[in-house]
């Protein structure tokens, strides 16, 4: 196999986008736009990608950080103009080129690897990914000759009545022999209405010098959409969202709602999984068999152990074991563990607390910055009191004990294995183990007091 390289073109503001975050930056499914795309690349085995950027070059550089290398163009002066920025890292390579816009999210690695198959099986010097449109207007027309070679690429502005009919039309995506395409840069002109160097005219250059200039239609017309405002930008969403689903769905997993459902392209997903409308679920999460998600569920980051059941909840940054029941209305905040068979009820929070297996808090509890133990039940009101205005301090709640209703614990504490603490309890000492813990004031009754109030009232 030849070299392989890839030149994915950043540098544009996206002036249409009307927006302060620069254009490839923005997120298809929670997902950078640019990202998508390097994802993809890097599924086709590539020796060297070089990412083009300009404008907000520092936060592209953040986002896809060691994946790439990169140039800049200081100046926009079109597609040509920004490969050739990378002339110093590719210009004397032999091998294989891919060139790839950043705002062409919805491209697949199939598709890339497809155009590489049929530009090598074919032995051009170019070949152009090509698709069909149903209303071509404002494309770039592929012109082909008798045998299917492409002789031309013509502007919409520039075609004719016969050529405006061809719904072929240029994608913007290329694959050319690398020390070709360079060479070529040399000779490209900005004679143009633009005063811009196009990339489409090493096409033309390459064909006066009677090379073989190749193209190859992909099936899949949405694909190669680029997204250059928010229409664009909502529509390659909905294109996403509805091929991560259909995904999911073909593995096993049940949708209720598919048009209510928003999975991230990094999720995965075991099969009898069962997800209810209203969730969103992204970042790299992982929710293993059997497993029932929502309704109106939001989980990011996180790992959900087979056979639990989250619903009406939020979970972030955490670890959930086998057969554990959240909510409703319950927050898991980051760095959470919560061990198998694990009740949390609703309108409890969890923040960087360990939960041992069969442990629960079953309603209106805040457990931060704790170590639970097995077997552990914590009763309705329970807060940890982890934070002293400056620093926050942990609470350890061992093996089997008890707390007691509307219990404070305030940190750093331990309450010992197998203890009680009573409910209504402010407990600030250590608890032994087995011990009962009682921290309240004691109750007085004055007899006939509520009569006597009610009797001085009325006086």
């Amino acid at each position: 196999m030849s070299n392989r390289y890839a030149v994915v073109l950043a540098a544009g503001q996206g002036t249409r986008m009307k927006s302060k975050l620069y254009k490839v930056l923005h997120p298809v499914c929670g997902k950078p736009m640019v990202q998508h795309v390097v994802d993809q690349l890097n599924t086709v085995e590539l020796s060297e990608l070089i990412t083009v950027v300009g404008f907000g070059a520092e936060k592209v550089q953040d986002q896809l950080g060691e994946d790439s290398h990169y140039v800049i163009q200081e100046e926009q002066l079109g597609t040509g103009h920004a490969v050739l920025q990378a002339e110093g890292i590719l210009a004397d390579k032999e091998g294989t080129t891919l060139v790839v816009c950043g705002d062409t999210p919805l491209l697949t690695g199939e598709t890339l690897q497809a155009l590489i198959d049929h530009h090598d099986q074919e032995g051009a010097l170019a070949t152009i990914l090509t698709a069909h449109a149903d209303d071509p207007t404002g494309y770039g027309r592929v012109i082909r000759g008798a045998t299917g070679e492409v002789e031309r690429i013509v502007e919409h502005k520039d075609a004719n009545s016969e050529e405006k009919e061809i719904q072929e039309i240029n994608t913007g995506t290329y694959c050319f022999d690398n020390r070709a395409l360079f060479d070529a840069l040399q000779n490209v002109s900005n004679d143009n209405v633009q005063g811009e160097y196009y990339l489409p005219d090493v096409i033309e250059i390459l064909k006066d010098k009677q090379e073989k200039v190749s193209a190859y239609q992909t099936g899949d017309f949405s694909e190669t959409l680029g997204v250059n405002d928010r229409v664009a930008l909502s529509q390659a969403e909905k294109t996403m969202k509805q091929r991560i689903n259909e995904q999911h769905m073909r593995n096993g997993v049940t949708l209720i709602d598919v048009d209510h459902t928003y999975i991230g392209p990094d999720v995965n997903i075991g099969q009898d999984v069962v997800i209810h409308p209203g969730c969103v679920i992204d970042g790299n999460t992982e929710i293993e068999d059997d497993s029932i998600i929502g309704p109106h569920t939001t989980i990011t980051n996180s790992r959900i152990g087979a056979g639990s059941v989250i619903r009406q909840s939020v979970a972030a940054d955490s670890n959930i074991g086998q057969r554990v029941q959240i909510g409703p209305f319950a927050h898991i905040r980051p760095q959470s563990d919560l061990g198998d068979e694990v009740k949390i009820g609703n309108f409890v929070e969890v923040k960087k607390a360990t939960f041992g297996n069969n442990s629960k808090a079953s309603h209106l509890s805040y457990i931060g910055d704790s170590e639970v133990g097995t077997g552990v039940n914590i009763g309705c009101g329970t807060i940890t009191v982890n934070y002293d205005g400056a620093n926050k301090h942990l609470t350890k709640i061992e093996d089997d004990a008890f707390i007691g209703c509307n219990s404070n614990l305030i940190a750093p504490v331990t309450v010992g294995k197998g203890a009680y603490v009573a409910a209504g309890s402010t407990i600030n000492k250590d608890v032994p183990s087995e011990a009962l813990s009682i921290a309240r004031s004691r109750q007085t009754n004055k007899e006939g007091y509520a009569s006597k109030m009610k009797h001085s009232q009325k006086g």
